[in-house]
């Protein structure tokens, strides 16, 4: 049950341990699995967000640079269908999901980040409906020290701190990281701090690891919520144990608190503010036999609790259980097969089941066909229930949410250098949550939609070149269909993006590395928009420089509508390592 060693620019060693019950080589898996390299990039990217928008499947929608309150889903469903966990453990936030990207650790204590698109709710549980990203941290193979400063237009500035060591036994990790800005335009501000202590150790029980966390980020949030000059401010503490009993049982437990300040009008808390406070906990016992070579039994209880105190959403508390089951069987380039069952109660008489079925089969060494099925399901959100204010009233009486997803594809490659995909898939859900209302005049009501469905096709090509050098190009079309609503305008489901695709390209030569991204998106009823972004760096030596120049054809553009972003922007560096 441990994480994959580091990543090479070539995908086939790589191992993963989401959209599985045991980590197994990526080749092998037959659900849609992306792995997202992160630890050799870092110096490149601004914030983890940067990452996910490799992957066109995986909607970024921010309203600020620096993962400043970022919305994620993946292929087309809501911010809140979306699972987001660190090491395996939920992070998603029960006040609302806007705050699941709120991730306590820093940049550099990240070594990946796996996409599952498509439903995880058999494995993971609740909100694992669009799909699940799960954020993997890096391990210190060696006592290191790495120190960056960066500084960049609109008043950007970046410090970042690493320090890891080895000894006999036990590993730790300590990083903390600063991003400030002054903001592109009045009250966009934001000051992003974090900082993270990943230990690991190993006994007679197995292995250990502790992972404690804390991030802090005030910003300026002008059109966040409407055409006010707000301010806000969430703080993270986040807390796990996952302990190894054998080589067959793992117990693990994480904590998560949460707080969220909001100001309507900046300076004048007076007028209307609200302050929640939510407290989330995770035990787990999970443990795998061997049946056969080819064959695994994978079984294991959970146990879930959250708490809030709000001055709008009042004091509430819940809790769920689950047991799931799975079994595995697969013949190294001939055939796979997976079947799960997960029943988790949350309440004391109501329950959700969720069933998975996978199957993977080989038709040549290049060749392999695959396809899944699986329910998932979301319950509300405390804001979902309970928030009320003159533009936006929540509903006790929601419904969770439920999903049937399919998908079927096909894979081509030609030993490393050469990989094609296409998966097509759909998304049938029933009592999906979403703010309706009968015109523009009107508050915002939440409610439960009958029935949504959606529909659509991923495809990617990845060539590797001589010296290491990748070109990548992805695609994404979507359509989907709705319930007569009456006349009634939605808030949230509807603005999925119709076609996404990225251009990516990343090389390196004697010390220098560099990469490129082209993204072109278009949403539901909205034009489309092009982001042309560019990093540079040099990573020989204990010096190493960097510089990014982002949205370098100056496009005017929202990812939530109503919020506008930056224009160009550069920003460069340099991170002295020691080893």
């Amino acid at each position: 049950m441990g994480v994959c060693p580091a990543q090479q620019t070539t995908r086939r060693e790589v191992v993963v341990v989401t959209g599985t019950a045991e980590p197994i080589p990526l080749e092998e898996i037959d659900r849609s699995v992306d792995v997202l390299p992160v630890a050799k990039d870092a110096t490149l990217a601004t914030a983890l967000v940067d990452f996910l928008r490799l992957d066109p499947s995986v909607d970024v929608m921010a309203r600020a640079p620096g993962g400043v309150q970022t919305d994620v889903s993946i292929r087309g469903g809501s911010f809140g269908q979306t699972l987001v966990l660190l090491n395996g453990q939920r992070l998603n936030d029960a006040q609302t999901g806007h705050h699941d990207m709120d991730i306590p650790v820093p940049l550099e204590a990240v070594d990946r980040i796996e996409v599952l698109r498509g439903s995880g709710s058999t494995l993971y549980g609740s909100d694992a409906v669009g799909g699940v990203l799960n954020i993997i941290t890096r391990q210190p193979e060696a006592t290191e020290a790495r120190v960056s400063l960066a500084a960049g237009n609109f008043g950007v500035n970046q410090e970042r701190v690493t320090l890891g060591t080895v000894f006999k036994k036990i590993s730790e990790e300590l990083s903390l990281s600063r991003d400030f800005s002054s903001g592109f335009m009045p009250d966009r501000d934001y000051r992003n701090l974090s900082a993270a202590s990943d230990t690991g150790w190993r006994s007679a029980l197995g292995s250990s690891s502790l992972i404690l966390a804390y991030a802090d980020k005030p910003f300026g949030a002008d059109q966040f919520y409407g055409p006010y000059d707000s301010w806000e401010d969430t703080k993270t503490w986040f807390a796990s144990l996952v302990q190894d009993l054998g080589d067959r049982t793992q117990a693990a437990f994480s904590f998560r608190r949460h707080s969220d300040w909001f100001v309507l009008l900046r300076g004048q808390p007076d007028v209307y503010e609200n302050h929640h406070s939510d407290e989330t906990f995770q035990l787990a016992l999970r443990r795998s036999d061997p049946l056969s070579a080819n064959a695994g039994l994978h079984y294991g209880i959970e146990g879930y609790g959250d708490t809030i105190s709000s001055t709008n959403l009042g004091d509430h508390n819940r809790s769920r259980a689950a047991a799931y089951i799975s079994l595995d069987a697969r013949a190294l380039g001939r055939f796979s097969f997976s079947v799960g069952l997960r029943e988790e109660m949350y309440r004391w008489s109501q329950g959700e089941l969720s069933p998975t079925l996978a199957a993977g089969a080989w038709l040549s060494p290049h060749w392999k066909l695959h396809g899944s099925a699986s329910r998932a399901f979301r319950i509300p959100t405390y804001t979902d229930l309970y928030y009320m204010d003159p533009a936006n009233f929540g509903n006790p009486n929601l419904k969770p949410e439920t999903a049937w997803s399919y998908d079927a594809g096909a894979d081509w490659r030609h030993g490393d250098s050469f990989r094609l995909s296409a998966t097509v898939f759909q998304r049938r859900e029933t009592n999906d949550i979403d703010y309706v209302r009968a015109t523009e005049a009107d508050p915002w009501q939440a409610t439960n939609i009958a029935r949504l469905r959606f529909t659509g096709v991923e495809a990617s090509a990845t060539v590797v070149a001589a010296r290491g050098q990748e070109i990548a190009l992805s695609y994404e079309a979507m359509t989907g269909a709705q319930q007569a609503l009456d006349g009634l305008l939605s808030k949230y489901v509807f603005n999925y993006p119709v076609q996404s695709g990225v251009l990516s390209w990343h090389g390196g030569y004697r010390g220098l590395v560099a990469e490129t991204r082209l993204g072109v998106l278009k949403r539901l009823g909205r034009p489309p928009y092009a982001l042309f972004d560019v990093s540079a760096g040099y990573g020989k030596g204990r010096l190493h420089p960097f510089l990014r120049l982002t949205n370098l054809g100056d496009a005017r553009y929202q990812e939530i509508e109503g919020v506008a972003m930056p224009g160009r922007a550069a920003m460069g560096g340099v991170e002295w390592a020691m080893k």
